[in-house]
């Protein structure tokens, strides 16, 4: 019995399938057997007239299709190729001259050509992450994209016969896998390339005066630090907010590949950008479509779309009490896991968040000439819906500005990222592996080494301002950041005082 490979979700994750085929003396028949979608069962039809119309001759016989494990639930039009694949080897008596796990990933169309499955990317790239395929078979136009993946050895398909044909003599295989180069400047460390984008579709030089807030904006980006900007309606916030995810740090190509495989999962096609992603989702928007979830399949939300991006909660007071409590979890423990009876998953949640608020519900509540129309009572409800747990999970805040007629443009994007660029390989020299944002308590005592006279700043604003554990951590890491853009190996005492100066009192 001969035996190919195929993959499936499960969760967020690839499962490999093991396909099996055997004709057998019965009534003729053709079933598919192994918890099949529809889609799975469709294939049948599509099955038999690729066949037919490849001009092979389809058995008189009782055929039985295994999907293994059978406990799995199979999804995808993309089993198609695999079926006929097996199906005309028995046909035509072939076997391979090599032995080869082959993974088979392709829709046929009824004459037998291949065609593209939109989740193949975010199928393989699991799979490769597990180290688990050297060998595919994929359709040809699928090739471009998938070229990206290394160390795997791609083989594209645009018709049966051509899957047939490579699956006895790998050797008659004679079109070039081309590997593609990804399309963005770089910086190199240890013979690891780190990606970033020079071009700046938004740029810091449209947002003038507001120096407070571009230089928490510069820390934020530098260490991926969790930033709250509070202030009068068009002071910048969102400005700032929309620029900072193109000055973000760069990205290892296998950072650039989970992005793609999550544009992927989005159902967009992957774009191998070097730039982070940027998720705003508005404030009506239901639980299930930030964190994830369904009643029957479980499926990403928001949060997780963002990992290793930006997270952007414009008027964060808005938001329902539910969302922003749910929140504490991804922002503290960097996953969010997700459980409903037929479906469990969990995914990373490394992302940057970055909260917009007004003072008060009326926005004027800060402003030096318009009157605040808003009772004691209506702020204090407004400022509640934030709750202390929640925002001790935030690492900068920031009271915005008015605005000021004199005001002028003082850095570009361009500046700050040569600024985060600096920092990121002097972080990087010393053996520090995550950014600053992400270091657990272990890392952060390796790391964020404190001068004996910073210490005792530390110790006082720890009694003066009731710090928790959690809070410490964060100004330490925020201090850690501080001096990474001044190229100082230890945490002096400048450094605290400013990092003490973002914490919300």
């Amino acid at each position: 019995m001969t035996k190919l490979f195929c993959a499936t979700f499960d969760g967020l994750d690839a499962k490999t399938i093991d396909v099996e085929l055997s004709f057998t003396k019965g009534l003729p028949s053709f079933s598919i057997v192994g918890m099949a979608s529809l889609a799975i069962s469709e294939s049948k039809e599509r099955v038999k007239s690729a066949l037919l119309n490849s001009k092979y001759n389809f058995p008189p016989k009782r055929i039985t299709v295994n999907l293994s494990p059978s406990d799995i639930k199979k999804e995808g039009s993309h089993f198609d190729l695999v079926i006929a694949l097996l199906m005309a080897s028995q046909i035509k008596k072939i076997e391979p001259l090599e032995k080869i796990e082959w993974f088979v990933f392709g829709e046929l169309g009824l004459d037998g050509s291949v065609k593209e499955n939109q989740s193949l990317f975010a199928l393989i790239l699991s799979l490769a992450n597990q180290n688990r395929l050297t060998h595919v078979m994929v359709p040809q136009e699928s090739l471009e994209k998938l070229s990206h993946i290394p160390n795997i050895n791609f083989y594209g398909i645009s018709h049966l016969d051509e899957a047939l044909t490579l699956y006895h003599d790998k050797a008659s295989y004679t079109k070039e896998v081309v590997r593609e180069r990804i399309q963005a400047a770089s910086i190199n460390y240890h013979d690891e390339s780190y990606f970033y984008q020079s071009e700046f579709y938004l740029d810091f030089s449209d947002v003038k005066g507001q120096e407070v807030a571009k230089r928490a904006a510069m820390i934020s980006a530098v260490g991926m630090h969790n930033i709250l900007l509070e202030g009068s309606p068009g002071c910048g916030k969102s400005m700032i907010a929309k620029r900072l995810h193109y000055v973000l740090p760069p990205l290892s190509q296998h950072d650039l590949l989970e992005i793609a495989k999550l544009e992927s999962l989005d159902g967009k096609t992957p774009s191998f950008s070097a730039i982070r992603p940027f998720r705003s989702p508005h404030h009506s928007a239901t639980s299930a479509s930030i964190f994830g979830g369904g009643s029957v399949k479980a499926r990403i939300g928001e949060v997780g779309l963002s990992h290793l991006g930006v997270l952007f909660f414009d008027e964060l007071p808005h938001f329902s009490k539910p969302v922003l409590e749910a929140l504490r979890e991804p922002l503290e423990d960097k996953k969010i896991s997700i459980s409903r009876v037929n479906a469990k998953i969990e995914y990373k949640t490394e992302f940057l968040f970055i909260g917009a608020m007004n003072p008060c519900p009326c926005g004027n509540l800060l402003h030096e000439s318009l009157e605040c129309r808003c009772s004691d009572v209506e702020v204090q409800r407004y400022k509640n819906r934030l709750s202390d747990p929640f925002l001790d999970r935030i690492d900068l805040y920031v009271m915005m500005q008015n605005v000021k007629s004199h005001d002028t443009s003082s850095i570009s994007s361009k500046e700050i990222q040569e600024r985060v660029l600096e920092a990121f390989m002097f972080a990087k020299q010393r053996g520090q592996n995550c950014l600053n944002g992400h270091l657990n308590d272990k890392e952060l005592e390796n790391f964020c080494t404190v001068e004996d006279d910073a210490t005792g700043v530390l110790e006082q604003a720890i009694s003066r301002f009731a710090l928790s554990f959690r809070s410490i951590n964060k100004v330490l890491k925020v201090a850690r950041t501080i001096a990474d853009l001044e190229q100082s190996e230890m945490i002096q005492k400048h450094h605290l005082l400013e990092s003490l100066s973002y914490r919300r009192r």
